[in-house]
């Protein structure tokens, strides 16, 4: 049975491990390995994933018995607006395509209710076959935006929500 656990500070290299696990299969064939290593080397330094902890977001994991196969991060009143921003959310690779991914997002539903969101967002790669998987849960494509990360790197990306109420 799969359940979902708030992450803790001391369990960041847990996210890391995912990361690395992630994303060469989910950006492999959309980014360089130059970008990919620049990418989680800027978003997921402990440093990093700390700072996101203090500016207000909340990790969990989704869990099979204590086998962790996936994450999620999530940031409510996203610059001010009743709006539960989903900044991260990934599965292991052996992980996907099993219900998990959803009981996440479930799980981020839940948690913006009970914070007052009117609604999810997320931004996806716009290269992203993930694009699909949000879009079956509800979201919509609200716009796009290139974001630059520094290093000439941008991110290419559909900007997608969900009403919750």
């Amino acid at each position: 049975m799969i359940h979902i656990t708030k992450a803790q500070a001391n369990e960041f290299n847990i996210i890391q491990y995912i990361v690395n696990e992630t994303w060469p299969v989910a950006y492999g064939r959309i980014l360089s390995k130059a970008q990919l290593d620049y990418m989680i080397a800027l978003f997921y330094s402990l440093e990093m994933l700390n700072e996101n902890v203090k500016n207000g977001h909340h990790f969990y994991f989704a869990k099979e018995d204590d086998t962790v196969l996936g994450f999620l991060g999530i940031e409510h009143n996203y610059k001010g607006n009743p709006v539960t921003r989903i900044h991260k959310i990934y599965m292991l690779p052996e992980s996907q395509g099993k219900g998990i991914g959803k009981l996440l997002i479930d799980k981020a539903a839940q948690l913006a209710e009970e914070n007052q969101s009117e609604k999810l967002s997320l931004n996806v790669n716009r290269f992203n076959p993930a694009k699909g998987f949000y879009e079956k849960l509800g979201f919509e494509n609200v716009g796009s935006e290139d974001v630059a990360i520094g290093n000439g790197y941008l991110m290419e990306d559909y900007m997608m929500e969900k009403k919750i109420r």
